[in-house]
């Protein structure tokens, strides 16, 4: 709507991940970092938490983008899944293709050959879970299992957990303390803070080709304010800060747009302490 006003190309602030408007933010390249090293290190279990809207789902996408063709990756992004759910999954996400009247005993020895033949091609197996803290306890059980197959040098399977602080709490509990403890690598996303925020705003600005800043100095101050530097939330307010520019024909979003998109918000306004 907005976007002829602005000279953009693209939505800056879309509410869907996308790759084309990744941010290197230091939080992420950190996470990035740990989980390239993880895997190449073939570790069993990776775990990357975060707040809703952090930017897990983004941070997944971009490991599924950039991984080599050393890896064989199965990428889960419905964890809602009974333990035959599972195996079912993985199964046909690794390319397993078998007619589906076998038993799971039948299905859990396809798999573990499956494994077994995919490594001895020098294609190391990854399953990536996105919302992992929504997966039901035998599910994360039969995945612990799914992990004891390994070589003198590295696990068959390796898993990368991504999912909210949740994911931490269930994971202390004394019914999964052998899935904790081959949790090899760990990082927790963090949100971004003032200077990170004018960054991440300018990088999707520029990704959509904007030639010149749309925020006042003021408004930024107050978005980050008010969305406590959580990525989504700071483009829910840029859009919504946007349209309201464009209504009043302005060529910046600046404090009192910001205000009202604040205002409108409500899982930031009360947040925010920047409101009359």
């Amino acid at each position: 709507m907005y976007q002829q006003h602005f000279g953009l190309s693209d939505k800056p602030f879309g509410l869907t991940p996308s790759t084309a408007f990744y941010c290197a933010l230091p939080s992420h390249s950190e996470a990035a970092a740990v989980l390239s090293l993880a895997l190449a290190e073939g570790e069993g279990f990776i775990k990357i938490t975060g707040e809703v809207g952090t930017g897990k789902t983004l941070l997944c996408r971009r490991l599924l983008a950039t991984l080599g063709p050393e890896f064989a990756v199965a990428y889960l992004p419905n964890p809602d899944l009974t333990p035959a759910e599972l195996r079912w999954a993985l199964a046909l996400e690794l390319g397993l293709k078998q007619a589906g009247n076998i038993d799971q005993q039948q299905l859990g020895q396809l798999l573990q050959r499956q494994l077994i033949g995919l490594a001895a091609n020098g294609r190391w197996p990854v399953v990536i879970i996105d919302e992992a803290q929504a997966l039901p306890d035998d599910t994360l059980e039969a995945l612990r299992l799914l992990t004891n197959l390994e070589t003198e040098q590295r696990k068959l399977l390796q898993v990368v957990l991504l999912g909210q602080p949740e994911l931490d709490q269930r994971l202390g509990q004394h019914r999964f303390r052998q899935l904790a403890q081959r949790i090899s690598f760990h990082y927790r996303l963090r949100p971004m803070n003032r200077q990170e925020l004018g960054q991440y705003v300018s990088h999707r600005l520029h990704c959509a080709g904007a030639s010149r800043p749309l925020f006042t100095g003021p408004a930024l101050g107050a978005l980050h304010r008010a969305s406590r530097g959580i990525p989504r939330l700071v483009n829910i307010l840029c859009h919504k800060a946007l349209l309201l520019a464009y209504g009043k024909g302005l060529a910046r979003a600046g404090w009192w747009q910001m205000r009202h998109a604040i205002r409108d918000t409500e899982s930031c306004y009360r947040a925010a302490r920047v409101l009359p």
